[in-house]
């Protein structure tokens, strides 16, 4: 059961998945994606080593609560590709993914119906073969406080579970933490009270 500060993604690069019709050949990949700027050296190396193939369409989906996305048919007729792909996505209600679906061109034309399924199976059978997890929605702090208060500090990290994302120890010491958005308010609270710990929203 998804909470308000969780949401559903794939843990690495699924395997290698193929699906055929009418001679045509489609190979689907699923990559977790941490920012749009991957998806771009992602398809590059796909084109590099299936240089043969006719089109290289897929879909992503970033972001939990400001959600961004797009589908890209790649020479496709428009909607056969990228949005079947994009659906699977949604109905398995994954993000932070991108799937590529590669295809190589047997001879006979599918249509717009049987590209339509191809794209969309060969998806599936991706998203299929990945391990989906279940990551918390953070929210990051940093704190700023003196060296004398760091056992107090690491009390409370250590206690409430606190991640601890880096710390900087120069003239004061600088923690950066994450708590899960459902905590974030009550965390804060707990530094707050201290005092002589110094909080800011990231």
């Amino acid at each position: 059961m998804l909470t308000s500060d969780t949401y559903k993604t794939i843990a690495k690069p699924s395997e290698e998945v193929i699906f055929k019709d009418r001679g045509s050949k489609f190979l689907a990949y699923a990559y977790p994606l941490s920012n749009e700027n991957q998806v771009k050296e992602i398809v590059e190396n796909l084109k590099k080593s299936h240089h043969k193939a006719r089109h290289w369409c897929y879909a992503w989906q970033l972001g939990v609560e400001k959600v961004k996305f797009r589908v890209n048919d790649d020479g496709e007729p428009n909607n056969s590709a990228g949005q079947p792909i994009y659906g699977q996505l949604l109905s398995k209600e994954l993000t932070n993914v991108l799937v590529v679906v590669v295809r190589y061109f047997g001879g006979t034309k599918l249509g717009v119906g049987g590209l339509v399924n191809a794209y969309k199976t060969a998806a599936k059978l991706a998203l299929e073969t990945s391990k989906v997890v279940e990551k918390t929605l953070d929210v990051h702090f940093k704190l700023v406080f003196d060296y004398q208060h760091m056992n107090t500090v690491m009390r409370i990290v250590k206690e409430r579970d606190i991640a601890l994302i880096q710390q900087k120890m120069e003239m004061n010491c600088e923690f950066e933490i994450a708590v899960r958005k459902n905590e974030a308010k009550k965390i804060e609270q707990v530094f707050i009270e201290l005092r002589h710990v110094k909080i800011v929203q990231l």
